[in-house]
């Protein structure tokens, strides 16, 4: 799988790091010469909630499912499903 930079033909030489930046301006991907890349996602607040680079380093703060989760209302138990 190429990387963001070789799909863009990308001169590092010339243009430097490949930076990409939502409209809050913060730092979604960088790619580096050296081919190590970095990306990020962030939540409604602007904190960090996913974090993965080429290194295999992986940072998970998502929210996750509660599908197939027990929950107990008036004494009777329920699993919950995707719906």
């Amino acid at each position: 799988m190429k990387t963001i930079a070789q799909q863009l033909n990308w001169d590092f030489e010339v243009n430097g790091n490949l930076e990409i930046r939502n409209k809050d301006w913060q730092l979604i991907y960088l790619e580096l010469s050296n081919a190590f890349w970095a990306k990020w996602e962030y939540n409604s607040r602007g904190n960090q909630a996913y974090y993965q680079d080429s290194k295999g380093v992986i940072i998970d703060n998502r929210p996750k499912s509660c599908e197939g989760k027990m929950v107990e209302f008036d004494g009777v138990k329920y699993k919950l499903v995707k719906v």
